[in-house]
């Protein structure tokens, strides 16, 4: 490697091509745009990904049908009570980082549901988003405890201040 050669080919000064600034500056009238066209307007939008060459998208050719709340669905981690009995020692703290290092909880939620399938031998306290009734019952009759975490609260809206009257 030669270290005159380093630099060779670099321009780290060089200048913004003005356009539209007249015929002298060989970039003049049409701003090296072309004279007609889609791409000769400023506002032009340029074709996406999505574009089919004027033809109609395939978005707006397939019906569309149904309804989906996908956007605000949240999503839990469900776990059976036998599944947690099986998996946790007499006088466990049970939570969802616990769930996690377990194995029973895989993935990203939004919390934790208990459901009453399987049997409870050893008093646990269960600390989770939602318990089923049976779930609850049959925690409470070996002795442990159910935490129910409370939801996030939901924001408060802005309320326009009463208008004062003129007197």
């Amino acid at each position: 490697m030669n270290l005159s050669t380093v630099h060779q080919g670099v321009h780290k000064r060089r200048q913004k091509k003005r356009v539209g600034r007249g015929p002298g500056s060989g970039h003049g009238k049409t701003a090296s745009r072309g004279s007609k066209g889609q791409y000769t307007s400023a506002g032009a939008k340029k074709p996406t990904f999505t574009f089919e060459g004027g033809q109609m998208p395939l978005f707006r050719r397939i019906p569309k049908r149904g309804f989906s709340h996908e956007t605000w669905d949240k999503k839990f981690h469900v776990v059976n009570v036998g599944d947690v009995d099986k998996a946790f020692k007499d006088g466990d703290i049970v939570d969802a980082d616990a769930l996690k290092k377990v194995g029973l909880a895989k993935g990203p939620a939004d919390g934790v549901r208990i459901l009453g399938n399987g049997e409870v031998t050893k008093k646990l306290v269960i600390k989770a988003h939602h318990f089923s009734k049976s779930a609850a019952e049959k925690i409470s009759a070996k002795g442990g405890s159910t935490e129910v975490i409370a939801p996030p609260k939901k924001p408060v809206r802005n309320k326009m201040k009463p208008r004062k009257e003129k007197a």
